[in-house]
């Protein structure tokens, strides 16, 4: 039998030839699939804008007859980013009249439903069902705004808290728009939205707390959510999300148990930021906040407490009984009303987890629209808070997070 066993160096040539080829072909691979990588997640860019301060030069401005506060941002700086978002922003052209709400699906289980339909939902304003006349299931590009918190009290979470922020980066869809905002008595933008997946991990590697020791006057959390709502996501529809990490100690605001707190109160200036007009200019925007409190969570607030208080506010009297924080129960209902979700800092094995889950939530969202109607004719809505309800058809045991309410300014379309 004469074979590779009486010739061994037939064999050997075999067998050297055959792991070459292999060879080759795993670095034809690696020459191929690495750059597919590298630009499917964009090349670091050799520079960034440099940060800027997006409270600087702001007024603000209330209508003693509609009690609505305008924030004037004026500036080159304001002004460039403006026309930026109206150039990029992901068009609706279905209508030019809708309200669209960002919704979440979840089964008994847990787990979100997906591949569901326009058919599959149904709308309710003010308790009246709307006919659905725009529907999206996560197809368009989403715009995620990073909030930081710089302060001194969130100093020690600072390097897990940038960990974390580059997990949610890698984690969105490649053709998703992510803007980097920190903030501490001031609001700085890091970068404005980009696809650039270079220039935001090099954003989110700049955020320095140390740096911002400095910057006396308290921590205005509520400022820096109302100021990059009205600054980066004026004129973008589809998805739109803030993910803010933060303690919740808020200096700005003066809020308390009193839910007399959250609106303009005697005896203070008129032209003065509130909670309300925070909550106005996130439902106008119709931006999601998903909030990540580095606090520990109330034992009340459970999963079922959260549910149960879904279709009703949090600032009650009966808040003073709970034996939860100030600065937690805001943060809870902000989150309630903007559709989104709390999060705590201690219950996850690490935090870059958290924005990897809230990542993965915002990529399996659908956008639901309505036009108001009356008799089939177009009509102006009553300006106001309209109560919102979104079911799901054919799914008894799911629940629907969505925003629980949207705001039409005075003299003003729906947006």
């Amino acid at each position: 039998m004469r074979s590779r066993l009486a010739h061994p160096e037939v064999g050997l040539g075999r067998s050297i030839f055959a792991r070459s080829f292999v060879l080759g072909a795993l670095f034809l691979l690696v020459c191929v699939c690495v750059p597919l990588r590298i630009n499917a997640q964009h090349k670091q860019t050799a520079a960034l804008p440099r940060p800027r301060r997006l409270d600087d030069g702001i007024t603000w401005k209330r209508d003693p007859a509609t009690g609505e506060l305008t924030a004037v941002l004026s500036g080159p700086g304001h002004e460039a980013n403006a026309a930026e978002n109206a150039s990029t922003s992901h068009s609706i052209s279905v209508v030019t009249q809708v309200v669209p709400i960002t919704c979440s699906v979840v089964g008994a289980d847990g787990v979100a439903i997906q591949n569901l339909q326009q058919k599959d939902f149904r709308v309710f304003d003010d308790g009246a069902d709307q006919p659905i006349v725009y529907f999206d299931a996560s197809s368009q590009p989403a715009s995620v705004a990073i909030l930081l918190d710089a302060s001194p009290s969130v100093l020690r979470e600072s390097d897990e808290m940038k960990n974390a922020a580059r997990a949610l980066v890698d984690a969105l869809g490649s053709s998703d728009q992510t803007a980097v905002v920190d903030f501490s008595a001031h609001t700085y933008l890091q970068i404005p939205f980009s696809v650039d997946w270079g220039a935001i991990r090099k954003a989110v590697g700049r955020v320095d707390a140390k740096q911002l020791l400095g910057d006396t006057g308290g921590t205005n959390i509520y400022q820096a959510i109302f100021i990059a709502t009205k600054e980066l996501f004026a004129g973008r529809t589809g998805r739109k999300a803030i993910v803010l990490l933060t303690d919740g100690q808020d200096s700005g605001l003066g809020l308390t148990l009193d839910p007399a707190t959250s609106r303009p109160r005697p005896g203070l200036p008129t032209n003065q930021l509130t909670f309300e007009d925070v909550l106005r200019e996130l439902s106008t925007q119709d931006v999601q906040v998903f909030a990540v409190s580095t606090e520990s969570r109330p034992k009340i607030m459970t999963a079922d407490f959260l549910a149960t208080h879904a279709g009703q506010t949090l600032l009650t009297e009966s808040a003073r009984d709970g034996a939860i924080p100030a600065y937690t129960l805001y943060l809870a209902e902000m989150v309630r009303r903007s559709g989104g979700q709390l999060y705590f800092l201690r219950e996850a094995e690490t935090l870059a987890d958290t924005f990897h889950q809230i990542a993965v939530k915002i990529r399996a969202e659908y956008t639901v629209g309505f036009s108001p109607t009356t008799a089939g004719t177009a009509r102006t809505p009553r300006a106001g808070w309209h109560q919102l309800r979104v079911e799901v058809i054919g799914h008894p045991n799911a629940t629907v997070t969505a925003r629980a309410s949207y705001y039409v300014p005075s003299k003003s379309e729906v947006q």
